[in-house]
């Protein structure tokens, strides 16, 4: 019989590999240019992304400047590698985005930028507009980060807060060739949002990112609002001369990493239902809309019979209203397990595939349908723990965390739920 704990770890396994940059960076890599090839980027694949170049290249001489995250660090011989902070930017992205912009500067036609990009980008290569601190730029995705806005928003705001994304990058490149290979961790797969766009034209505007941060009541830092509010200089848009040599690469997406687990839960023999790869919204709200498909098949056969898996795509939003350890992912997977009470026969994981579930240590957790039962016993309440976004600790109480280390790649979260029958 099927090991539903093992079964679960397989496909989030073959969501991770599915996105390897070793694997989908290969085959889009442009011709070599007549002048110079320089390669930059930012986001936590983006390093490993650079190995890929560098062992695939087949051009002339490399040299360039990539930003990741502290720890997800891979060796390069000639492309160097920054570490900086990630989700709230620090010193070390500031410097990186300011060397990466003066290194654009006075290219040729003949010259390639190869400009390399994946989740994690939006914070990590943080230049702030002028008249901006490194300061203001943390306060504003600290406040982004507990506000429950989804990450078009978040990224819409940065946008116009910064001197480097929402095309910017691109424009200070011309009249060189600019050549993106992206790696999306954004539902709809859009370019212009993944790691805010820094080569693709930008179509919000001053005014979107001022209605967002009213929307959610962000009123500080007052130099942010103030630059905002003055829209003095627009990011590049579509039809601008500078970006419209251009091109962007889609080199891999959640839709294909949740195509892979399906592969495995079929060969497993549960038949898989792909529910979508874009869900949005708050993680417990998403929880519960999961929970009652799950239900649905458990009583009904419908939408399709047990023994089955729900699996789905996307980046969840958590309000953070408690003092608890937790990503959306471990938020998502305690209300499920409160929704559903103990349903039998119905397992359920939750993992972002970058292997960072919010700012902890693990890539998510595995919920079981006796993990409300062995928390009684443990004398840990699940409602109070989701009430003070604790998921973190709830599951590492149970000793059902999902710890992988850093990926090195990044397409998203992926939840599998596993239902037997009955």
């Amino acid at each position: 019989m099927t090991d539903p704990r093992q079964l679960l770890r397989q496909m989030f396994d073959a969501a991770v590999a599915r996105a390897m940059p070793d694997k989908c960076v290969p085959p889009f890599l442009p011709n070599p240019p007549k002048g110079r090839t320089l390669v930059v980027g930012a986001g936590k694949a983006s390093a490993s992304m650079a190995k890929a170049v560098e062992d695939h290249w087949r051009g002339g001489e490399l040299s360039g400047l990539i930003v990741t995250r502290y720890g997800h660090r891979v060796p390069c011989k000639h492309i160097e590698i920054v570490e900086a902070a990630h989700p709230v930017p620090d010193l070390a992205g500031r410097e990186a985005a300011e060397r990466m912009l003066r290194m654009v500067q006075g290219l040729t036609p003949d010259d390639l930028v190869l400009c390399l990009i994946s989740g994690g980008g939006s914070a990590l290569l943080t230049l702030p507009a002028p008249g901006l601190t490194l300061q203001d730029k943390q306060a504003i995705n600290r406040a982004l980060l507990k506000s429950g806005a989804n990450i078009a928003e978040m990224n819409c705001v940065r946008k116009h807060l910064s001197a480097i994304k929402g095309g910017r990058l691109a424009a200070a490149c011309y009249p060189a060739q600019v050549v993106t290979l992206t790696i999306s961790d954004v539902p709809g797969d859009d370019p212009a949002v993944i790691a805010s766009g820094p080569t693709v034209p930008d179509r919000t505007t001053f005014a979107d990112a001022l209605q967002i941060l009213e929307k959610y009541g962000i009123h500080e830092p007052r130099a942010a609002i103030d630059h905002i509010r003055a829209a003095r200089e627009e990011t590049p848009k579509p039809g601008d001369p500078r970006l419209a040599g251009a091109k962007t690469h889609l080199i891999a997406a959640p839709q294909e990493s949740l195509e892979a687990a399906a592969a495995v839960a079929r060969s497993a023999g549960f038949t898989p239902l792909i529910l979508g790869d874009s869900l949005e919204g708050e993680a417990r709200d998403v929880a519960q809309v999961h929970a009652g498909i799950a239900r649905q098949v458990r009583k009904h056969g419908q939408p399709c019979p047990a023994p089955c898996v729900l699996l789905s795509g996307g980046e969840t939003t958590v309000t953070v209203r408690g003092h608890g350890r937790g990503g959306r992912n471990v938020e998502f997977l305690l209300a499920l397990a409160v929704a559903l009470d103990g349903e039998p026969g119905i397992y359920a994981m939750a993992g972002d595939t970058d292997g960072v579930d919010g700012t902890e240590d693990n890539a998510g957790a595995i919920m079981t349908p006796d993990s409300l039962e062995r928390a009684r016993r443990r004398n840990l309440d699940a409602k109070r723990f989701l009430a003070d976004n604790d998921g973190y600790s709830f599951f590492s109480a149970l000793g059902d965390l999902i710890v992988t280390g850093p990926t090195l790649t990044n397409v998203n979260d992926l939840r599998a739920i596993l239902i037997r029958s009955a």
